[in-house]
Formats: C-alpha cells, structure tokens, sequence
C-alpha cells in the first residue's frame, strides 16, 4: 500500500502568487530507527539512500514546500543514470483535494542527456504516452519527492510547477530552527538547533550569533510513512 511521505509536522501555506518561496526539505521516515535512509542536499544534488530491503518501512525524500492551494502543472527531476530508477522510485507524492497522486520514474519515458543523466519529466503529455498514471488534479495540499525501494539515487535539476527547488538559505523564521528544522540548511549549514537560532538572531539584529558551514544536512526524522 502506498504512502504519503510527509517529512514534516505541517506544510507551509502559500498563495498562488507566492511560489518562488518554495523550498526543498531533506529528511527520512524511519519510525523503526533503522537508520538505513539517508537524505542530504549538496552542490546542488539530492542524495537518497535506502541501505536496507524495500519492505523495511523506511524512505528518504524531501518535502517540496510552498504550493498549498496551487493545481498541479508539471514536474521532473534528473537522476545521475536510468539504472537509478527502481521500479516506480524516485518519484514524486502529490497531495491534492483529490487524493494522492503517484508519479513514479517508471511512469514516464526518460530523456537520456548526453552525460548519461537521464531526466524525468512529469506533465500531460508524457504521462499520456505510457498511461499508467492519472495526471494530478484538484488543489495542493502536499508535495514531496522520495524513494522507498533499497537503492540509491541522485536527483539534480528538481523542478516542479516550473519552479527549480533547493533548500532555504538560512531560517526565515526562529521556529525554522525547532524540531530538528536546522538540519535541512545547506548554506549556512548548523551544528545544532541553538546555532541555528543565533544565526537567525544575528542576521535579523537581535543578537551576535555566528553561522557554521560545517554540519551534515542529513535529517534523521520525520512524521509521514514510506510506501511501495
């Protein structure tokens, strides 16, 4: 049975008009303290790892904030081979007042980059030549990015709904910091939740605090589930 992924405690509310604050949140489900899903974002790749079999209910994704309330256009990603893909993972999990739409890596025809990259582009055209999957309607509550089959994968070039998505740069807000929030910023990147706190101080005038640049961006939480 499939599975929403939801890395976070609530996703953020966003207009419309408001997409270009959208931002990419690395993190892992593994409610049974596996320790086998790995995320982390860095120059510019997602990294994914599953390091245990696929009904180990674990994953690792990112959550795609700042579409609330928007209706699904197109989305893609770009995996380091095709030998990345597994089955339907990575894949994209839209939430919609409709329900959850899947749209897996196996649901589309692959265009292969003279690099060996291959790119994976979800609108209504290509999801039309295979006809596996429904293309997504209704209005967004959720969105994320994921594998949940042992592996691993390389994701570049993640955009959806026209938009490139990567991490924040730094806490737009104190609360960013809490609930292990301070493990998903990649520039700066922060040693613990009280760093992160005072870099935000610092850099809205309440305080002297200084950045750091040399912490993991692994995320070892989360509240959503996996799914196959």
């Amino acid at each position: 049975m499939r599975k929403v992924l939801l890395l976070l405690a609530a996703v953020v509310a966003l207009s419309v008009t408001g997409a270009a604050a959208a931002t990419l949140v690395p993190g892992v489900f593994d409610p049974g303290s596996t320790g086998c899903p790995v995320a982390t974002f860095t120059s510019g790749v997602l990294h994914l790892e599953k390091n245990c079999p696929d009904q180990t209910n674990a994953s690792a994704g990112a959550d795609i904030t700042g579409f609330t309330g928007q209706t699904f256009t197109s989305a893609a990603f770009t995996l380091a081979s095709v030998s990345q893909c597994q089955g339907g993972s990575p894949r994209f999990d839209v939430v919609t007042s409709d329900g959850t739409f899947f749209l897996g890596c196996n649901n589309v025809n692959p265009t292969v980059n003279g690099d060996g990259t291959a790119t994976y582009t979800f609108d209504a055209a290509s999801l039309a030549v295979l006809n596996q999957v429904p293309f997504p309607t209704g209005t967004i509550s959720a969105v994320d990015v994921l594998i949940d089959i042992e592996g691993t994968a390389d994701l570049t070039n993640i955009m959806f709904n026209g938009a490139v998505q990567t991490p924040a740069l730094g806490p737009a807000k104190k609360s960013d910091c809490k609930k292990g929030g301070w493990k998903s910023f990649t520039d700066p990147t922060f040693k613990n939740q009280g760093q992160c706190v005072s870099w935000f101080n610092h850099h809205n005038g309440h305080g002297k605090g200084k950045p750091s640049t040399d912490a993991s961006t692994t995320t070892q939480h989360g509240k959503g589930k996996g799914n196959k």
